[in-house]
């Protein structure tokens, strides 16, 4: 029997996407000067109030009230009509350096034996349904609004504001290959002047034929424009904002599970997002080199620890091979302890802010390091050794 599976993006004005940002960005600036720097910088949004709140510790002097000013509107947060001004928003800060008892566990002079900087668990996923190995409904929806925000900033599209959402529907059938897209939606905050009519024809023409491929759409795809009719209060001053309330966004859309931890405004000392960007490294060698159709990984770190706990391996009946197979090809090839992954896909790089909206993994990643495929040859080796 066919069924229908959603994903979700937003645009980086989304109330919680501007936190992200904003977090992100304050991250970016400690590492430019300190690559050592240890952050884990939250905010909330709300009207015109900005709380800036979490632990640093860093060398560099950072000028947080221009990093947040310049982000907001840089986002196209930039007048009092939009009812949230980067130029007048009121900054309030509570910031602390990292806890010792924290610094003393990912601070070794062994720096390959660093300790995790929290517990918990993490995941990577991977599947073969686009050419980016991830989620076809996920791709296509952070396409959408990077499309919408695109046309925006560029005034392709005069009167869209910063806050929106897409969504996608994909219809798969028995064998759980994607066949059709079902459903596109997309609300988009607006200028007074637009009707429904009009902002339906111009982002129809815009954005989503400009996505959407003709072959995934049918004379039955519904498109929904705006559904509950006009958007024009948006962002924080229609909504509270707060870092890390966007994960399944962040990650796959819901087609693999998720440990719980948000990756914006923390350093890569922090498992959370180091971990989780190397599961879905190995990830998408796995898919890339054949060895499964999709691949689920998990991994779990103890606070302190460098060595995971586990590793758990996931092909949902699709793999190729044994699974001991690519257990030990992991085991035997690639280090896990957090120091060797943040050296290995160069994570003390000042790369965040970009990363905030639309999407840590596949097309908004592609020129970072584990969204690379330098190691495929190794994996495709397990496929040959079976032959």
């Amino acid at each position: 029997m066919n069924y229908l599976f959603s994903s979700e993006s937003v645009t980086k004005g989304h109330p919680d996407k501007v936190a992200d940002r904003i977090s992100d960005a304050v991250l970016d600036a400690a590492l430019k000067e300190d690559e050592n720097s240890r952050v884990a910088c939250e905010v909330a949004i709300k009207s015109d109030l900005v709380l800036v709140f979490g632990e640093i510790t860093t060398k560099a002097k950072i000028d947080y009230e221009t990093i947040i000013r310049e982000t907001i509107i840089e986002i196209g947060y930039d007048n009092d009509e939009l009812g949230f001004n980067g130029k007048t928003v009121e900054i309030n800060f509570k910031l602390t350096n990292q806890s010792s008892e924290i610094a003393q566990g990912v601070s070794l002079e062994d720096e390959l034996n660093q300790g995790a900087g929290d517990q918990g668990i993490m995941f990577g996923y991977a599947t073969n349904e686009t050419k980016n190995y991830m989620p076809i409904a996920i791709d296509l929806a952070h396409r959408l609004a990077l499309r919408l925000t695109e046309v925006r900033e560029k005034e392709i599209v005069k009167g869209i504001r910063p806050d929106g959402k897409t969504q996608v529907t994909i219809e798969y059938d028995k064998n759980h290959q994607p066949v059709r897209v079902d459903t596109i939606v997309i609300s988009t905050q607006h200028d007074e002047s637009y009707n429904s009519e009009t902002l339906r024809k111009v982002l129809v023409d815009e954005v989503i034929n400009k996505v959407v491929n003709n072959k995934h759409m049918d004379e039955n795809t519904k498109i929904l424009i705006n559904p509950t009719g006009s958007f024009i209060l948006g962002g924080p001053a229609a909504d509270s904002g707060l870092t890390g309330r966007k994960l399944i966004v962040d990650t796959y859309g819901g087609y693999a599970r998720h440990g719980g931890g948000a990756f914006s405004g923390k350093d890569a000392s922090k498992v959370d997002r180091s971990a989780a960007y190397m599961m879905r490294y190995l990830a998408k060698h796995i898919v890339a080199a054949k060895l499964a159709e999709r691949v689920e990984l998990q991994v779990s770190y103890a606070i302190g620890v460098a060595k995971p706990v586990s590793l758990f391996i996931e092909t949902f009946g699709t793999e190729k091979v044994e699974l001991r197979k690519i257990y030990n090809l992991i085991e035997n090839n690639f280090d896990l302890r957090p120091a060797a992954i943040i050296k290995k896909l160069e994570l003390k790089k000042p790369i965040y802010k970009k990363l905030s909206s639309y999407g840590h993994f596949g097309e908004n990643a592609k020129n970072l390091k584990w969204e690379e495929l330098d190691n495929l040859a190794l994996f495709e080796q397990v496929l040959e050794d079976k032959r």
